[in-house]
């Protein structure tokens, strides 16, 4: 087993409560209420900024060129691919992105983002990078498991540009670099004492991802209600 697989498995209530949170299955059948979807895309803007600069982090942070490399090529990703997919859902709103980027953090980001920067700032590259794994690792896994839902691609489906964003092959090979490199960094880095502390840091920052859906979920059941 992996050093990722076993994050997993000590982590599996909290991964099941992030990959399976009713906001992705709302994903899959495009019936998640648009107020849910706008509340997290803003919000995901704002969390992809300081996940940006986590990658700028592990840039230094960083013990070898290769690894340099690697943060690199993340810090790319979220910058000129990401970004990119926000603003141009965001712009079916009427939002630029002047508008994104000076929106008001909710506590559900701030806690996250704090929590994976400070992580970063205290423990060593491959810390860094579990914290970061439930958001690179977890996106590409759950938009594969919805893109295979039946219409969960359907041009029908409001939903479908995410879906195909995160299932498509240039994010899938973004993961499984990431996964990839993470498992180097264990085999270098992790010893028994460090594993059991770096699951510690896996499941705080599934559980922050879980609290992330809930954020927008509650925004679209919150719209429903007042639109009764």
């Amino acid at each position: 087993m992996s050093f990722f697989e076993r994050l997993k498995a000590e982590a599996s209530a909290e991964w099941r409560a992030y990959t399976e949170h009713a906001f992705t299955a709302g994903l899959a059948d495009g019936t998640l209420p648009e107020a849910a979807f706008r509340t997290y895309l803003v919000q995901d803007y704002l969390f992809l900024i300081d996940f940006a600069r986590a990658y700028a982090l592990a840039v230094y942070k960083s013990p070898q060129l290769a690894d340099m490399r690697e943060a690199a090529s993340g810090l790319s990703s979220i910058l000129d691919v990401e970004m990119n997919l926000h603003v141009k859902l965001c712009a079916n709103w009427g939002l630029s992105p002047a508008d994104l980027e000076q929106a008001t953090a909710l506590p559900e980001t701030l806690a996250y983002t704090r929590y994976v920067l400070d992580a970063g700032m205290r423990g060593d590259l491959l810390t860094l990078k579990v914290a970061l794994a439930p958001c690179v690792v977890g996106y590409a896994e759950i938009a594969t498991r919805l893109a295979a839902r039946p219409g969960g691609c359907a041009a029908t489906n409001p939903y479908s540009v995410w879906i195909n964003e995160y299932a498509g092959a240039a994010y899938q090979e973004v993961a499984a670099a990431a996964r990839a490199h993470m498992d180097r960094l264990a085999d270098r880095y992790a010893t028994p004492a460090r594993e059991a502390e770096l699951i510690t840091v896996f499941k705080e920052a599934t559980r922050l991802e879980a609290e992330f859906w809930e954020m927008g979920w509650r925004a679209g059941q919150n719209a429903l209600t007042h639109a009764r």
